[in-house]
């Protein structure tokens, strides 16, 4: 095995398919976004290249900051939402009962469909015959708010359903890693008089910190780029009130045919993801990795 290994032309055999197939599926279409983001094209004719034309058109359009803005917003409220992920995955993983039952029910959402999920929303929010407004006027409130319609409070309307379907997905990874903490850890504290809070805040979230930290990546990141359900319950109304840059880009591309603007706006997207994601990289880094067996 250990000859095997130490053939570089064996090792090259095995590295070239998986190195070819992530060149044809991530790098080709970023190189290939980032040239059509330089052109005016509809997508059918010959690109005609202009340089930075549309990327100096990006930075006076107020409807893509708008957009922006919007998705910041997501990013802000999923890393937000991480704190009650985090504390219902530490009841869970404490001795409850039920909670094989409560951690199933959780992951529910995961098994349905973003389109699913927003014409299930939809219904929720309607304005006459909505779940929400019903019980809302049986509670007395005779101007129930038309949550989908209302520029001020829309996008947040957007974010409860997003909320509700990856709680499981962010549930499961943090009780993944909580179980995997020694119990005799958590024993030792007991016996030393901490208390549940004292011992959750100081030695289960220290020990997790790096599954804390990918799970805060993964909101942002993912909040950032968000697009198929906001696209079914709004389209990014009204008057793009809900609009985020990864519909924005879709708007532009597929229904102006403006291609290349829609090129420009993907690869800024893509900047602002990378960026993100080195800023929490950098906010969030420690010289030791607290080990434990």
């Amino acid at each position: 095995m250990n000859t095997v290994m130490s053939n570089k032309r064996i090792i090259a055999l095995y590295v070239l398919p998986s190195l070819f197939l992530i060149l044809a599926i991530i790098y080709v279409p970023i190189v290939l976004t980032g040239y059509y983001g330089l052109t005016k094209w509809d997508g059918i004719s010959k690109p005609d290249f202009i340089g930075f034309g549309n990327f100096s058109t990006l930075l006076h359009d107020s409807v893509f900051w708008q957009s922006t803005y919007h998705s910041l917003m997501l990013a802000l409220l999923s890393t937000l939402s991480l704190i009650l992920y985090l504390a219902v995955a530490l009841v869970l993983a404490g001795k409850i009962k039920g909670a094989n039952l409560l951690r199933k029910i959780y992951l529910l959402p995961m098994l349905l469909s973003s389109v699913a999920i927003a014409q299930l929303w939809m219904k929720v929010y309607h304005p006459t015959n909505g779940i929400l407004n019903s019980l809302l006027e049986k509670l007395g409130v005779e101007n129930t708010p038309n949550w989908l319609a209302d520029p001020h409070i829309v996008l947040y309307a957007i974010f409860i359903p997003i909320l509700w379907q990856f709680a499981g997905f962010y549930i499961l990874i943090y009780y993944a890693a909580l179980k995997n903490i020694p119990a005799s850890l958590d024993e030792a504290a007991r016996i030393d008089g901490a208390t549940s809070l004292q011992v959750a805040l100081r030695i289960k979230l220290p020990l997790i910190a790096e599954v804390i930290k990918v799970t805060i990546v993964l909101a942002v990141v993912g909040s950032l780029k968000y697009f198929d359900l906001i696209y079914v319950m709004t389209d990014g109304g009204p008057n793009q009130s809900s609009e985020v840059m990864a519909s924005y880009m879709y708007h532009k591309a597929f229904k102006e045919f403006d291609f290349g603007y829609g090129s420009a706006i993907g690869f800024f997207l893509l900047i602002i993801c990378l960026v993100a994601t080195w800023i929490i990289r950098r906010l969030t880094a420690t010289k030791d990795t607290i080990q434990y067996s």
